[in-house]
């Protein structure tokens, strides 16, 4: 299952290489660690998550790149305003272990100050276009655009898409992840992720 959702996609991976890398060893299953990375060239931020040869790895986006990618999909100006504004990242998995992964995104919890809250995924978002302006072309772009709410990995898989999490630029947030490895169930914490603060507003 490699997927490759297109040349813009890949032209971010390309661009955001992280530089330099901290770690920070999380007791658990098996060698479990979070590493953040900063890119020199955009100033972006990733954190990533690697256990047991899997990894979940997020890059910051800014909300300008958001909105000119949706705009040339087909949302209007405001349309592609309020996804960028909703905390989006690039969000890559990789399967490099030896045992399947499997997750469901509905299962993910967002801490923000002190509240606890679900990721906006695909089918969250068609609820919020329902019955609104936002054409089916649009909508569809952004459905196969968002990382899918539930996928299984064999070793050697891997996909990436956009991940969204309700929240306004320049936030910061832990997130709870909840992976299946074989048979297995594990929670790890992600802390200190940052939303990519909007240059529209400086």
């Amino acid at each position: 299952m490699h997927r490759h959702p297109g040349k813009s996609y890949a032209f971010r991976l390309q661009r955001i290489r992280p530089l330099v890398w901290l770690g920070l060893m999380l007791p658990g299953w098996s060698s479990a660690a979070v590493v953040t990375g900063v890119d020199e060239q955009s100033g972006l931020r990733s954190w990533e998550w690697r256990e047991a040869g899997a990894s979940i790895r997020l890059v910051q986006r800014l909300p300008d790149q958001t909105r000119a990618f949706f705009q040339a999909r087909g949302f209007s100006v405001a349309e592609a305003d309020r996804i960028a504004s909703e905390c989006v990242f690039q969000t890559i998995f990789r399967n490099d272990g030896q045992y399947p992964l499997t997750y469901a995104l509905d299962d993910w919890r967002i801490l923000h100050r002190g509240e606890r809250r679900s990721l906006l995924t695909r089918e969250r978002w068609d609820e919020i276009w329902r019955g609104g302006q936002a054409g089916k072309a649009a909508r569809i772009a952004l459905h196969w655009s968002l990382l899918p709410t539930r996928q299984r990995f064999e070793p050697g898989d891997y996909n990436w898409g956009m991940s969204s999490f309700g929240l306004q630029p320049g936030s910061s947030f832990d997130l709870e992840i909840v992976v299946t490895l074989d048979r297995d169930t594990i929670s790890r914490s992600i802390s200190g992720i940052e939303c990519a603060r909007d240059l529209q507003e400086n």
